[in-house]
């Protein structure tokens, strides 16, 4: 646990410094985009934040290579030369992005690629999904498909919830931290030689580098990480998440070895990653349901995510973040709980988790229907444009 606590606080340090960095270089040199009808900032706000957090990553995998404890995730090391080459391919993209406007169509061309070279150079790829009867092996054509769809989804839905200050990054240290705390547990349960694995690393390193940017893009920012920032996090979270799928073992689906929540127990390595992201991929299939029946191409921006909807509400910029972290955890800490449970097969740890998930739904569903200005009898304001993060 300590090598991974090294890899948070080396890659937030490193993130820091460099989000600095590229904070003073891009006012020095003029470059941000001029401020849109639909942004909320006064000000031109640089957006290319995304570099500092890929090259935190970057460092972070690098001196991996060199530290013992973490040499079984270099064991092929194809892997990892995928992932990172994948996630250039994407920093780049969305750094173009960030700075010219692409046409949807390239970038999310380019978001393909960067899946399939994940899927089939280094070969993380959805093998299995678990049945309540056992594992199901897929055949190696839809194993790629899926690995590849799965993938550019949650890229997808992380970046269309790129809408207010210090969402995105916060959003993705808990889920990133839930999941860490997950996999690292799912792997020592599995009868793991070692608990160093490839997810609970990605994980680990998502959570530095979100930690270390979110000090500058805190509102008001001064730095967003731009779609190269947040296509970034939602590849290498969904890397992470299939990456977990590789340690399942049959005898786990077994009651007499896994306990009693059985059923549980086999869907929590697809339950838990849908649950850390559940209002990304929210936003993000409503959204496409609604462009598309609008005649609209299904990447086209528009102002009703999520978040556009809780400021029409009248909640705060710093109100509607809040609340997205609120649920965030709840959806990740329950489930987490749930499966801690089960391994301890104490039916009332179960219950705890049930209990914790229920009662912190029906908060934050008072909390998100009931803005701050209504609570203290103050009149809603005048609902803010926020910044619209298109693909």
């Amino acid at each position: 646990m300590k090598q991974y606590l090294f890899a948070v606080i080396l890659t937030a340090a490193l993130t820091l410094c460099l989000s600095w960095a590229v904070w003073r270089l891009s006012l020095r040199y003029k470059l941000y985009p001029g401020i849109r009808e639909r942004d909320v900032h006064k000000t031109p706000t640089p957006r290319l934040g995304g570099i500092a957090m890929f090259l935190g990553v970057v460092a972070a995998f690098v001196v991996s290579a060199h530290n013992p404890f973490f040499s079984i995730i270099w064991t092929d090391p194809n892997q990892i030369y995928a992932i990172l080459g994948a996630t250039g391919i994407i920093v780049i993209v969305g750094v173009a992005d960030d700075l010219w406007d692409l046409d949807w169509f390239i970038k999310l061309g380019a978001q393909f690629l960067a899946a399939g070279i994940i899927a089939w150079f280094g070969q993380l790829q959805i093998y299995t999904i678990p049945m309540s009867g056992g594992i199901t092996y897929l055949p190696s054509g839809l194993s790629v498909l899926l690995t590849v769809f799965a993938i550019v989804v949650v890229m997808n839905a992380v970046n269309f919830i790129d809408g207010l200050d210090g969402l995105v990054a916060g959003v993705c240290l808990i889920a990133n931290a839930i999941f860490f705390a997950y996999s690292y547990l799912f792997v020592r349960d599995a009868g793991a030689s070692s608990y160093f694995n490839l997810a609970s690393f990605i994980a680990a390193v998502l959570v530095g580098a979100c930690a270390g940017f979110l000090p500058l893009n805190w509102s008001p920012a001064k730095l967003f990480m731009g779609d190269a920032g947040a296509l970034m996090l939602g590849l290498l979270m969904a890397t992470s998440a299939i990456a977990i799928t590789g340690t399942w073992d049959p005898s786990m689906l077994d009651p007499n070895v896994f306990g009693r929540s059985q059923l549980l127990g086999a869907f929590m390595p697809i339950l838990l990653p849908i649950a850390v992201a559940i209002l990304p991929l929210i936003d993000f299939g409503s959204a496409v349901i609604r462009r598309l029946r609008a005649g609209k191409s299904p990447f086209s921006p528009d102002r009703k995510h999520l978040h556009h909807r809780m400021l029409d509400m009248g909640h705060s910029d710093r109100d509607a973040v809040l609340i997205f972290y609120a649920w965030t955890a709840i959806a990740g800490l329950s489930l987490l709980l749930m499966y801690i449970a089960t391994r301890q097969d104490w039916w009332g740890q179960y219950w705890i988790g049930v209990a914790y998930g229920v009662v912190g739904i029906a908060a934050c569903l008072v909390v998100t229907f009931t803005p701050a200005r209504r609570r203290a009898g103050q009149p809603d304001a005048e609902p803010r444009r926020p910044e619209e993060s298109p693909v």
